[in-house]
């Protein structure tokens, strides 16, 4: 490195350090920054300088110092460098830009373009662009975005597969298309996983190191969250439950597909199981559960198969991972029926159950996953350096109406 390179580069850290403590701390004056940075006044007045000449932070007000003396305080630009989030489903993608606070700016819900495949890419990158236009701010500004997918991503191959939902997907370069389309860097998750790091920052997984997120709706599946990282596996796979062999021989052609788990558990399962017991065939899974109120002994049985199936299944899990809580989700997770039956059964199969709850945040969690994700990155490519790792912001998202 030559002396220039290593004055450009120190340069660049200490304007990284003042901005590291501003959107860690929020609005602080010179003489705070110098005196939690150790830089000179001088050092400061030149950062300063090319900070704000750059659009990265902002006088926000005054502060009151001694014997009436005031100090002008600073602010990250928190607008200065945006990130994009989409969860990608069968039929809606729900997407948003953020500031670098967290703070969702704009967000928007459209049905997936049933032609999927690059119609499906087309789409995120105008939702991309649109978004920007709605929150009046210039798409440049984006800088950073993740896509969460029904399917499995590869990060060797850069390819997409398990993606049964969206046709046209499957063994794609999905991020590499994307990233022609866009003027950002496009990374992409599991869509699970990226509900479990939407809880980690925003619901029951907060303040928590090692949980699991498993949905439960049509199929099943599980986001891993080991010492506050994702996991994802060799092949990006890691959590894909379904094919567990629980409920169902996993050396049944008929359990190969969807995986014996699936087979016992989904919503098809359950819908087969009550017919076949006797129960009032056409129903949804919605309307089979409703009816456990009323007292329809057919309804209760077969949700007390599904819970046994599933606390074998937590049971399983806890032996590989040791999760300290355990978050259900999805369409039949999210029932408190389910639940009690599941917190029922797990202490008479394992000495220490996990703690068992159902995520509040619903369908967003998804969503707050790819936005969390994408800071994630941003932060990594804005503070390379371990001295300038930074925390995820605690501001909890505005939700802004379509």
């Amino acid at each position: 490195m030559n002396a220039l390179s290593a004055i450009a580069t120190t340069r660049q850290l200490t304007q990284r350090a003042v901005m590291r403590v501003l959107l860690e701390r929020g609005a602080l004056s010179r003489a705070e920054l110098a005196r939690l940075t150790g830089l000179s006044k001088q050092t400061m007045s030149e950062v300063f300088r090319e900070l704000e000449g750059d659009g990265w932070v902002r006088e926000s007000g005054r502060t009151q110092g001694t014997v009436g003396r005031s100090a002008a305080t600073y602010e990250i630009c928190a607008e200065r460098a945006l990130v994009f989030g989409a969860d990608v489903g069968g039929t809606k993608v729900q997407a948003a830009i953020a500031d670098m606070h967290g703070i969702i700016l704009t967000e928007m819900i459209e049905p997936t373009d049933a032609r999927g495949g690059e119609h499906v890419i087309a789409q995120l990158a105008r939702m991309s662009r649109q978004l920007a236009e709605r929150a009046n701010v210039a798409v440049e500004r984006l800088l950073v975005g993740t896509i969460g997918i029904p399917g499995a991503f590869n990060t060797r191959s850069q390819r997409l597969f398990m993606v049964p939902n969206i046709a046209g997907l499957e063994g794609t370069r999905f991020a590499d298309t994307l990233a022609t389309q866009v003027n950002f860097d496009i990374h992409v998750g599991n869509d699970v996983n990226m509900a479990a790091k939407g809880e980690q920052w925003m619901g029951e997984g907060r303040n928590v190191d090692n949980f699991v997120f498993i949905a439960i709706g049509t199929g099943i599946g599980m986001g891993i969250i080991n010492e506050r990282r994702v996991l994802s596996g060799a092949h990006g796979a890691a959590g894909e439950i379904s094919t567990l062999p629980i409920g169902a021989d996993p050396y049944d052609g008929r359990t190969f597909r969807a995986g014996a788990l699936e087979t016992a558990a989904g919503s098809v399962a359950i819908r087969e199981r009550y017919e076949g017991a006797g129960g009032e065939a056409g129903l949804t899974v919605r309307e089979i559960i409703d009816r456990i109120a009323s007292g329809d002994t057919i309804a209760s049985a077969t949700l007390d198969a599904v819970a046994r199936t599933m606390a074998e299944a937590v049971l399983a899990v806890s032996a590989v991972v040791d999760p300290e809580r355990v978050i259900l989700g999805g369409s039949i997770g999210a029932r408190p029926e389910l639940l009690e039956r599941i917190e029922r059964l797990l202490p008479l199969c394992m000495p220490s159950p996990p703690h068992c709850t159902v995520s509040e945040l619903g369908s967003r969690a998804g969503l707050y996953g790819t936005i969390a994700s994408s800071l994630d990155h941003l932060r990594e490519s804005l503070f390379r350096t371990p001295e300038i790792d930074l925390p995820m912001p605690h501001a909890k998202p505005v939700e802004v109406k379509s």
